[in-house]
């Protein structure tokens, strides 16, 4: 990179520039960057050279995913001419149907056989495509295995695929998929995150993800309802979002990256699920939002054959449904996680917090977009400013962004006492009290320093905000009052009322 701009340099004027002269401004920029890009893409480094002839900024790029349009606050842009537009529909079906062209999972495999197949992962595939396709059942007896393998679009005119493999391949059959990796491993940790028990799945996957599901302790779970002696009793995870999870990281884990698909069992009730490869949707709201069917998969031919085997769902929904399955438990929602190309979600198999349980029982009726939105905000979670102003206009939550509560138009029907102190210790009060506060703190002492003031606000302000928040807040409060002519900043950092 630094061999390509030196020779721009021959070409071009150095001038210098002065965005962003300190280091932790120009760092925060990748995260904002990250912040507005769907997958979170952003530069890999930004490059700040010193020259005689003036400061340089470089902003290396990563390359673009293929058949992944990048969205920049939710649209596309590309060049026209000298121009910045909107990509028309036909390059958008352009760029995705590059990820079409290149399905590594569709790949023929030129010296695989079937005898590279397990034959026990052959007849547990016959069976469930049965029970998808019932009304082939007859059909099926006769079919020899490539008839079927062909049927059930897991080989290709008779040639094994990648995807024959991974689903239905021996053990030893992996290194045919070499110098990809198809395998998954269960973690027993426990809640200081010390492995205590593991296990590795080589393919054949069909077989693999059953015994996964059995390695996983989904205990009984119990849990004492609010106004009743009579205690609740269920499985701590319910059964079709592990399933949904696994076949999830199966279908869409990046092989090419040769990492492991990770199942990892905490015991402290939860399990975390991961793959290889960005979240080719881009955001988990808009596959629960739009609830219909994505239209881009990484391997499209994989996903396709584990839809012809009842694995997965490619009309859309499986995901919504493990969010709907958490609700209707009273449990968090599903936790999703986009880094260093991975994909991460976390499943939670106990309440973490009754209030929100209790929210959500109190609340019926509420959407499941507001549902979701609501357990962003009691996680703390960023949410955009068109989200904040419509969970605000529906009168749900209050406050200002980043430091959003809950509204007692939610919290009033709990009849929770402690709930009710704490919607008061957000609220606080309005900035004229406090500015009043310090009015009336100077007229008595006449002229004070700044840190009496800071004692004598910051404990009242809202605990909403962070020790650094509250501090600029009496720093306002202070400018403010300044300007409007009430008090004034004498030598000696001295503040006195006028």
């Amino acid at each position: 990179m630094h061999g390509w701009f030196l020779e721009l340099k021959t070409r071009h004027k150095i001038t210098g520039t002065k965005f962003r002269e300190n280091k932790a401004d120009l760092d925060s920029l990748k995260k904002e960057i990250a912040d507005k890009t769907s997958n979170r893409i952003t530069f890999i480094e930004i490059h700040e050279l010193i020259l005689p002839e003036g400061r340089v900024i470089l902003f290396e790029i990563p390359p673009a995913p293929k058949g992944i349009p990048v969205a920049f606050e939710g649209h596309f842009y590309g060049r026209e001419g000298e121009s910045l537009g909107a990509l028309n529909l036909e390059e958008l079906e352009r760029i995705r149907n590059r990820n079409t062209e290149n399905d590594w999972s569709a790949a023929i495999l030129a010296n695989a056989t079937v005898d590279d197949l397990d034959p026990k992962a052959i007849a547990y595939a016959k069976e469930r495509f049965v029970v998808k396709f019932p009304e082939l059942a007859d059909d099926v007896n006769t079919w020899d295995v490539l008839t079927f393998l062909n049927k059930a679009k897991i080989a290709i005119k008779g040639q094994i695929t990648r995807t024959a493999i991974i689903l239905l391949g021996k053990s030893e059959a992996e290194s045919l998929l070499v110098p990809s990796i198809a395998k998954m491993r269960w973690i027993l940790k426990t809640v200081q995150n010390e492995e205590k028990d593991y296990d590795i799945f080589p393919p054949p996957f069909l077989l693999a993800i059953d015994k996964i599901y059995e390695k996983i302790r989904n205990l009984k779970y119990r849990y004492l309802p609010k106004g009743t002696l009579f205690p609740n009793e269920l499985p701590r995870y319910e059964p079709f979002n592990i399933r949904e999870a696994i076949n999830n990281c199966v279908a869409h884990n990046d092989y090419a990256k040769a990492g492991y698909i990770n199942i990892v069992e905490f015991e402290d009730d939860r399990l975390i699920f991961s793959n290889n490869g960005t979240f080719i949707p881009g955001s988990i709201e808009k596959v629960i939002m739009q609830d219909a069917p994505e239209e881009n998969y990484r391997n499209r031919f994989l996903a396709n054959a584990m839809f012809q085997l009842g694995l997965v769902d490619t009309r859309g929904g499986g995901i919504k449904k493990m969010y709907t399955n958490q609700i209707k438990r009273l449990f968090p929602l599903p936790d999703y996680e986009f880094e260093d190309e991975k994909t991460k979600m976390t499943l939670t198999g106990k309440i973490l917090d009754p209030e929100f349980s209790e929210i959500l029982s109190h609340h019926p009726k509420l959407a499941f977009s507001d549902v979701f939105l609501l357990d962003q905000v009691q996680k703390k979670k960023e949410i955009t400013d068109s989200e904040f102003k419509y969970l605000k206009k529906l009168k749900l939550v209050e406050g200002r962004k980043p430091n959003i509560y809950l509204s007692l138009a939610v919290i009033e029907p709990l009849n929770d006492e402690g709930l009710r102190v704490e919607y008061i210790a957000n609220k606080s009060f309005d900035d004229k009290h406090f500015k009043d506060m310090i009015l009336e703190y100077l007229k008595k002492l006449g002229r004070t320093k700044r840190k009496p003031i800071d004692s004598l606000i910051i404990p009242k302000l809202s605990t909403a905000l962070t020790e650094e928040q509250k501090k600029q807040k009496v720093t306002n409060f202070l400018s403010a009052l300044r300007m409007e002519g009430k008090i004034e900043n004498l030598p000696g950092y001295y503040w006195h009322h006028l």
